[in-house]
């Protein structure tokens, strides 16, 4: 399934760093959600990813949009990435990388000439009907939340 503006989200239903499972579905009708995919807990580019969006977090719930994180890390990653940096937001836990898949991010890396797997940093923006109503699939780190919080506001999903 290809991603596309106006196109229905895939389904997420991952365990997050409170040990619950959380549905995307649950946010239809009442939240927008900015949906972000990073690579790694508590590495330099994630951690700053993460903390923009925790300091705009607030500016993000005016606007009735949730921000969700996600990657391939464990729970328990999760709950210690979350409690050093106090994100009001949940972490999902992506192992099996089901969800990378289905929103391609999931993708051959090249570091030094050695090719891997692992997750190209991207953002999803879902509106309030579950629909995808603009992406973000390769995103550099700095001014990319405040760009995010720039499209909410232009497209008036609150």
């Amino acid at each position: 399934m290809e991603i596309k503006v106006g196109n229905k989200s895939p389904a997420v239903n991952l365990a997050s760093d409170s040990g619950e499972k959380i549905h995307l579905k649950e946010y239809h009708g009442e939240q927008n959600v900015v949906l972000y995919f990073y690579p790694k807990d508590d590495t330099p580019g994630c951690t700053l990813e993460s903390n923009e969006f925790k300091d705009n977090y607030k500016k993000f719930q005016k606007l009735d949009t949730e921000i969700i994180g996600v990657s391939p890390d464990s729970v328990e990653s999760h709950v210690k990435f979350k409690a050093k940096f106090k994100f009001p937001f949940p972490l999902l836990a992506d192992t099996e990388k089901k969800i990378c898949e289905k929103f391609g991010v999931w993708v051959e890396k090249n570091m030094y000439g050695r090719k891997y797997m692992g997750v190209q940093r991207a953002t999803f923006l879902i509106d309030k009907e579950g629909k995808i109503a603009a992406t973000w699939p390769k995103v550099k780190v700095k001014g990319h939340v405040e760009e995010v919080l720039a499209t909410v506001k232009k497209l008036n999903l609150a």
